[in-house]
């Protein structure tokens, strides 16, 4: 434990923001056509880029982001062994939400793999923000601004890199279903 979080016992990958790399969504691809073999079983919904590397255009580590769309977390235990054949990490980060890995190590990350129980809070709140940074070049141009200056800040603290950025995500969430149609 590092600061009283559960931390991994290597070092931690530093927070570094790159420009957008056109080939992030091919290598999220060939990861999903991957994971789809190996997570068919527990795979209730879609595989879906989630994260900066989803949008294009925008500035971002360059890690690609994956959320895979699981009935629960109870029921997709069982693909852990095999995700970490497939060369992945798990680290209980948010265990009451989703199952938590990344490729190849926690110091040198390529890929996260969020499994989530499809349709979930955290699921359609991931899917929104993803979206809506899409559809709205004005708040992309905002989010990346801000995670250049937290880099910045927290270059050798991811967690609180990621925190930070809390306030804004949540902003915007709320921005997005004031924008909503009723149903």
């Amino acid at each position: 434990m590092r600061n009283g979080r559960l931390m991994p016992a290597q070092p931690d990958a530093p927070v570094h923001i790159v420009a957008y790399d056109p080939s992030w969504p091919t290598r999220f691809e060939a990861e999903r056509t991957a994971l789809a073999e190996i997570l068919g079983q527990w795979l209730t919904g879609p595989i879906e880029h989630v994260g900066s590397t989803a949008v294009p255009g925008l500035s971002a580590k360059p890690v690609i982001d994956i959320m895979a769309a699981v009935g629960s977390l109870d029921a997709s235990r069982d693909a852990l062994p095999l995700l970490q054949k497939f060369g992945y990490r798990y680290a209980p980060y948010r265990p009451d939400e989703m199952h938590w890995l990344c490729k190849p190590d926690f110091a040198q990350r390529t890929h996260h793999l969020h499994l989530v129980p499809f349709r979930s809070a955290l699921w359609e709140e991931r899917i929104r923000f993803r979206d809506g940074l899409r559809s709205t070049p004005t708040i992309a141009a905002e989010y990346a601004a801000l995670k250049y200056r937290l880099a910045r800040i927290h270059p050798s603290d991811r967690e609180a890199y990621t925190a930070a950025k809390g306030p804004f995500i949540t902003r915007v969430l709320h921005r997005l279903a004031e924008q909503e149609p009723p149903a």
